[in-house]
């Protein structure tokens, strides 16, 4: 069972935990399978959740960049009047839509009367209306600040999706390790555990023997000593078992609520039978090992294609600015026919600085920025290469690995048994049977080990790939 960190609400720890873990063996422990463990962990750590805000954040994003071509109504209102004279009564009403291309289509409403108005503010009494268009024909016409800003948010959502992954993975794979060093831990104890037991069941064996003469009561002592050995051994192993299940508990959350192990739940010694179904990296033959959609990849192409966009804006701001600007004028916009090119209000703007230090400072940083992720990219690429197929590899010294220590261990539990049947028949010593156990005890450890180091191989594969398991 899990206590939480948080007093109270036993129900609920008594309900969740019936749903997280399902008892197995003994009535008093209760099996945290791998799987399992890992699904709360992606649901539940703050971790994993603050990954899921990535995906939002960039859709946020791209609805503010698309707010650069949203419709537009301005008013503007002035008047004045003073000793009883109206010196002005102003009215101006537009209507802009901007679109693609530096294009900006515009309605206006102009309405001025008083005695102080300037004579080109002079209109009809019903007001004025107008309708035209103005538009880049330099600078801004292929690419400008709207457009920029839309086609870099459209990758930044993208990239995001990209990043939700790898954050996803980061999290996943630290917490399969702490996983994997708790498994060690409590396989080590469970090692020490049973030789302690064996241990004292031959103490009291030679301690009946020495009382009854058949052999030395000295042989006691060195039984004693083991007894004392191997107690000592669990004590330091249950410590480390401790301290392993706190880490473990460190990715253990139930709805924004941390949890932790107590001493019944045990992991999942089978682990190795459902660790490549659970990571997704079963059918994954080294043949078959492609990067081209590796999330850190696609996160870089992402990012280099912003800084694209970014180095052309940057480039067209070498353009000499020309906005130009026409518009109808009619007393009567009702009527289709009174939009006459004779009646129109036009304009033109040009700027163009001399010497175009700041642009050119500009584009050259845009460049070098670019190029930079082009290299960033690169590198990537091939660190991602060379460590997938140096993992690979590992992978199958491992299962060598494996075999032989198996064997190995195999071998030392032959010469414990021959040495203890040799025992019971006066031709050895209880010397060579400690000094066989703690052989077998050391290769039992190395064993543990082995594993380990497999597993966490296992992890690194899955954290290379970058993979964020859909069956959690």
């Amino acid at each position: 069972m899990l206590q939480k960190n948080r007093p109270g609400i036993l129900f609920l720890t008594v309900l969740l935990m019936s749903v997280l873990w399902r008892a197995h063996g003994q009535q008093d422990t209760t099996l945290l399978n791998f799987k399992e463990y890992l699904g709360y962990v992606k649901k539940y750590h703050p971790v994993a959740k603050q990954a899921q805000l990535a995906i939002p954040i960039g859709q946020a994003n791209l609805m503010k960049a698309r707010g650069g071509f949203d419709p537009k109504i301005e008013v503007d209102y002035d008047r004045k009047d003073f000793k009883g004279d109206e010196y002005w009564d102003r009215l101006n009403t537009t209507f802009k839509v901007p679109t693609w291309f530096g294009i900006e289509l515009k309605g206006n409403f102009e309405q001025n009367q008083g005695v102080f108005l300037n004579r080109d503010e002079t209109v009809p009494d019903d007001g004025l209306y107008s309708a035209g268009i103005s538009m880049s024909l330099g600078e801004g016409f292929w690419i400008n600040e709207r457009m920029a800003t839309l086609r870099k948010a459209k990758f930044f959502r993208e990239q995001s999706k990209a990043d939700q992954d790898l954050l996803v993975n980061e999290i996943l794979y630290k917490a399969s390790l702490a996983y994997f060093d708790w498994l060690r831990a409590y396989q080590d104890a469970e090692i020490f555990k049973d030789f302690l037991r064996n241990a004292e069941v031959r103490f009291q064996g030679i301690k009946q023997s020495a009382l009854a003469g058949d052999i030395a009561v000295i042989d006691t002592v060195e039984a004693k000593i083991a007894v004392q050995n191997r107690a000592l051994s669990l004590e330091q192993a249950n410590v480390k078992l401790m301290k392993r299940s706190l880490e473990l508990s460190n990715f253990l959350w139930i709805n924004d609520i941390p949890v932790e192990l107590q001493p019944g739940v045990i992991p999942d010694a089978s682990v190795e039978r459902d660790i490549d179904s659970t990571l997704e990296i079963m059918g994954r033959p080294l043949d078959s090992f492609t990067i081209d959609n590796h999330p850190k990849l696609r996160s870089l192409d992402y990012k280099i294609d912003g800084l694209v966009v970014d180095k052309r804006l940057k480039a067209n701001k070498l353009l000499p600015k020309l906005d130009v600007e026409y518009n109808f004028l009619t007393e009567t916009p009702d009527e289709i026919n009174s939009f006459v090119t004779e009646n129109y209000k036009g304009g033109v703007r040009f700027r163009f600085p001399l010497f175009l230090r700041k642009e050119r400072g500009d584009l050259k940083l845009a460049k070098f920025k670019l190029r930079d992720a082009e290299f960033e990219r690169d590198n990537a690429f091939i660190e991602i290469q060379n460590k997938v197929l140096a993992i690979y590899r590992e992978l199958d010294s491992y299962t060598t690995q494996n075999q032989l220590i198996a064997n190995i261990v195999r071998d030392y539990g032959a010469l414990l048994s021959a040495e203890e049947r040799k025992f019971s028949f006066g031709e050895s010593s209880l010397f060579l049977i400690n000094s066989r156990e703690s052989s077998l005890i050391d290769a039992f450890l190395k064993q543990n080990e082995v594993q380990n180091k497999f597993f966490y191989t296992k992890a690194m594969l899955f954290k290379s790939l970058a993979i964020n398991p859909l069956n959690l």
